[in-house]
């Protein structure tokens, strides 16, 4: 992992140095780390499939974090996206409205839905 975070690194070129190869699990991931990848689908798809939370997440990333075009496109409340929001958070340990924790959320989201529905 830490080399694979040290090749990685360069796709975050404001990161704080040091920077830890579990900050770069997105950058890993799309640089083809398998390890990454797992652990994105592990830690942000798999907590949160088979729930409305994973509609939430996708809709507010599609909608450019906008709470209230996701709240009128799910048909619920801001505040129930809020809600959501704040337990999206909880379960994955990102943060969907900060930018950097909402990149990871994409590639996690994106890499679940690709490893549901492989190729045959």
């Amino acid at each position: 992992a830490a080399i694979a975070g040290l090749k990685a690194s360069s796709g975050w070129p404001d990161a704080p140095r040091p920077v830890h190869a579990e900050d770069l699990l997105a950058e890993r991931a799309l640089d083809g780390d398998e390890d990454a990848r797992r652990q994105l689908v592990e830690n942000v798809y798999v907590p949160l499939a088979g729930t409305p939370l994973l509609d939430t997440l996708a809709t507010y990333l599609e909608q450019g974090t906008s709470l209230e075009a996701t709240a009128r496109l799910l048909f619920v409340h801001p505040n129930t996206v809020r809600y959501r929001l704040k337990k999206i958070t909880e379960l994955t340990g990102y943060q969907p409205t900060e930018g950097r924790s909402a990149f990871t959320l994409q590639v996690g989201l994106i890499l679940g839905r690709l490893a549901e529905n492989p190729l045959t």
